[in-house]
């Protein structure tokens, strides 16, 4: 245990860059905590740090340690959370990035529910297409959809989204009802920029189908407003245009055909994550799976 609690002190002092900071943090006296990292060094048999009069540094073999000692360190910490969360609800701000669409269509009615759940958590969210720099700025997790660049970050996929196609009963008066996929290359389609190209299956076939016209947008909820609006067909989730199918704004396009799902992931910057994260992504999961 000595050993755990030296890392947990060297950990400090790399992170103070400063014996005195670091002594302060813990509430150890600068002689004490010296002496500790001297002894670990000395049980380690190599040297961890230069010590100057103004400033510490890491030597390479210092470096190498930090960066392991800090995850055992972070992995210690967040069992002695999640063994108080048996006695405590989570508490805190509740940092997340997510799409606009996703957040006001599937998120927001659902968001009654989980702060009911747990009062202690408060909420600060970013709702942007952009995507945030997790290492960087202070957010808990995002919520991304579709394909995901290669990273480092961590991701958990939470879902599968079925996607089809949709019209207003007037476009489809005006223009006529596509009674194959290729006849979508007559049609004003709603697309997503650089996404001239949809895939559609049935239950025996795949197709690719080049698409085109007016309007090209990166908003899912333009694209709804434009398809009730009679200006084209959209491919969209089908939880994005519930209401409108119920109310008739909007009916399926050739209904025994749908797009390649789109994926839904939560992505974070560590696997080591606080409780009020966890449980939003648990949350959201759920959710995801009922819908």
């Amino acid at each position: 245990m000595e050993l755990l609690n030296d890392m947990a002190l060297f950990v400090e002092v790399v992170k103070a860059r400063s014996f005195r900071r670091a002594a302060e943090a813990v509430g150890m006296p600068n002689s004490t905590l010296s002496r500790r990292i001297s002894g670990l060094e000395k049980a380690i048999g190599l040297r961890l740090l230069h010590r100057t009069t103004r400033r510490i540094e890491l030597t390479e073999a210092g470096q190498i340690y930090f960066e392991r000692c800090r995850r055992i360190v972070d992995e210690a910490r967040l069992a002695h959370e999640q063994l108080g969360e048996m006695l405590a609800q989570p508490s805190g701000v509740l940092r997340v990035s997510l799409p606009v669409d996703f957040a006001i269509a599937f998120l927001a009615p659902r968001m009654a529910e989980f702060c009911r759940r747990y009062p202690g958590i408060t909420f600060d969210f970013d709702l942007t297409p952009r995507r945030v720099d997790l290492v960087a700025e202070p957010f808990d997790v995002a919520i991304r959809m579709g394909e995901l660049p290669d990273s480092t970050l961590i991701t958990r996929k939470l879902s599968q989204r079925s996607r089809y196609l949709y019209a207003s009963p007037r476009y489809l008066e005006l223009s006529g009802e596509p009674k194959e996929p290729a006849d979508l290359a007559q049609h004003e389609c709603l697309c997503m920029p650089r996404a001239a190209t949809w895939t559609l299956r049935d239950a025996a076939n795949s197709v690719e189908i080049t698409v085109g016209g007016r309007f090209t947008l990166n908003s899912i909820g333009m694209m709804r407003r434009l398809a009730t609006l009679d200006l084209g067909i959209a491919l969209l989730a089908e939880e994005i245009v519930a209401d409108d199918l119920a109310d008739g704004r909007l009916r399926r396009v050739l209904p025994d055909w749908q797009a390649t799902p789109i994926s839904v992931y939560a992505v974070t910057e560590t696997r080591l994550l606080p409780a009020k994260t966890q449980r939003f992504i648990a949350f959201l999961s759920e959710c995801l799976k009922q819908a």
